[in-house]
């Protein structure tokens, strides 16, 4: 019998993959259900077995079914033919850690996730126990791939270190940034991959007990990700003792009210315990009393998804990548105008004029690139002047931007900046937790006073007050949430001043 893989993946789905599943099956054809390749402008993506090795097909509509297993049977051409995925220039460009096995295996497979280097990291870990497994972090260099870019293993060390019987690992899976669908996409295609760095983090530090906390718009990640869960447990590797060690470890989902500020870790631990997701003061940090008030290490998923890589390879192997103190690969996602969107994960160091450019091909429509934004809907706006910029935390950070989770967002010249600051403020009105004056009241006098400069009303005192107003949002903000709106508003203002004058 003939074998496929065909995407199942939110996007491929989106745009007909069930239709094709359909007209595969009824052509007796062994559909294995996979996560995306990341070439989404190839969605719904197909792989059919040959002698001659996997063949891909994209995009695929259920009508080009017949046509392309009969291509296959006589070894003709198809306009769909796409060869081997892997010699795809978005694909070879790439260096895999984290994403490795997406679109390969089958999500709910143990035996395929371990049959492609799954469960080595965890072994690794059982058999070299807490202290070298934290030591083995630090010396990667990993950082939190979910905005901060915090050091991994500080975190881990602190949770470990802090006194306490029950400690808590927490998986911040409330993807919410503009132009992000990372972490979807690893709990969609290899949801054991975060099983297993969240089981590694939680022997690491001593905790017993794990939650992912997922955004409830990801109903197709949410159920993955339960169903590996399940599957997990009933082999082993979850439970009283994990792979038949002395460590035991669970985990359990929870699924996020709809709320971005509470991709803001204090607020995540109040909506996980019950409470409307405000933003806690700091300190007491979560690694001494975070969830339920005790010692917790709060990761996003990629964080946690690198450790299997870093414990089965050995932290100085994926230190080798990177540059600077950004070390190891970032699955970066181009979204927007952008000819080639999806995700393409390769190690810190790539410029940004390379990434739009060469690997994006530039804006889909082709008109001229304008503004590129990174780190979502909070992060700096970029003109082609500062396309030179490595993808590096402190190369972006000493240009006035931010990484945040990756997400790239282009947009072509007929964007308006003016209005984009607004949007800036105006989102952070609405998402806003209410609980620190800088930010709720903050925000709205911003579009106020953007309204101003937009009519011509006293225009140079209301671009100094919006400067003074970002200053006041940074520096007395309890999370980023206020105090990250600065980055788009005063680089849009900075970086496009034209859209700044009277309309």
């Amino acid at each position: 019998m003939t074998r496929a893989r065909l995407s199942h993946d939110t996007v491929a789905i989106a745009l007909g993959g069930k239709a094709v599943a359909t007209a595969l099956a009824e052509a007796g054809v062994a559909v294995v259900p996979v996560g995306s390749r990341g070439l989404l402008w190839l969605e719904p993506l197909l792989e059919i077995e040959t002698a001659a090795g996997w063949q891909a097909f994209g995009p695929v509509e259920a009508a080009d079914v017949p046509s392309i297993l009969d291509a296959v049977k006589t070894g003709q051409g198809h306009a769909r033919a796409l060869g081997p995925i892997e010699d795809q220039p978005f694909l070879k460009a790439q260096t895999r850690l984290t994403f490795a096995r997406c679109g390969i295996v089958d999500p709910s497979s143990l035996d395929d996730y371990a049959g492609q280097g799954g469960l080595e990291g965890l072994k690794r870990a059982i058999a070299i126990g807490p202290k070298a497994i934290r030591d083995a972090v630090m010396a990667s260099g990993l950082r939190g791939r979910g905005g901060a870019g915090f050091p991994a293993a500080i975190k881990w060390n602190g949770a470990a270190d802090a006194p306490g019987d029950v400690k808590y690992v927490v998986c911040n899976a409330d993807e919410g940034d503009s132009g992000t669908f990372a972490d979807r996409m690893l709990m969609e295609g290899d949801p054991f991959a975060l099983i297993e760095g969240m089981t590694i983090a939680g022997i690491a530090v001593g905790a017993t007990q794990g939650y992912v906390y997922v955004r409830s718009e990801y109903p197709l990640a949410i159920a993955a990700l339960r169903r590996a869960i399940d599957v997990a447990r009933g082999h082993g590797l979850l439970g009283t003792r994990v792979l038949g060690s002395d460590h035991a470890f669970d985990l359990e989902v929870r699924v996020g009210a709809g709320s971005y500020v509470c991709g803001e870790e204090t607020a995540l631990l109040e909506s996980l315990e019950g409470r409307r997701g405000q933003v806690r003061a700091k300190p007491p940090l979560p690694v001494h009393a975070g969830l339920f008030g005790k010692p917790t290490v709060v990761n996003n998923v990629l964080t946690f998804a690198a450790a299997p890589t870093i414990l089965a390879r050995g932290g100085p192997a994926y230190r080798d990548f990177g540059m600077g103190r950004s070390r190891g690969t970032m699955p970066i996602q181009l979204a927007g105008d952008i000819k080639f969107g999806g995700l393409f994960e390769t190690p810190f160091g790539i410029t940004l004029g390379e990434l739009v450019n060469d690997i994006g091909g530039g804006t889909r429509s082709g008109r001229p690139v304008r503004a590129v934004q990174v780190g979502g809907p909070l992060g700096a706006y970029f003109p082609p002047a500062l396309f030179d910029t490595p993808f590096d935390y402190e190369a972006f950070t000493a240009k006035g931007g931010l990484i945040g989770h990756g997400g790239v967002v282009v947009f072509n010249d007929s964007v308006d900046m003016a209005r984009m600051a607004r949007f800036a403020m105006e989102f952070c009105a609405i998402e806003s937790c209410g609980k620190c004056t800088p930010c709720r009241i903050g925000s709205v006098r911003g579009m106020e006073t953007i309204d101003k400069i937009l009519a011509g009303t006293d225009r140079a005192a209301q671009m100094a007050l919006i400067r003074d107003l970002c200053d006041t949002m940074k520096s007395g903000s309890l999370c980023a949430l206020g105090g990250f709106v600065p980055y788009p508003v005063l680089s849009a203002i900075d970086h496009f001043p034209e859209d700044f004058g009277p309309r």
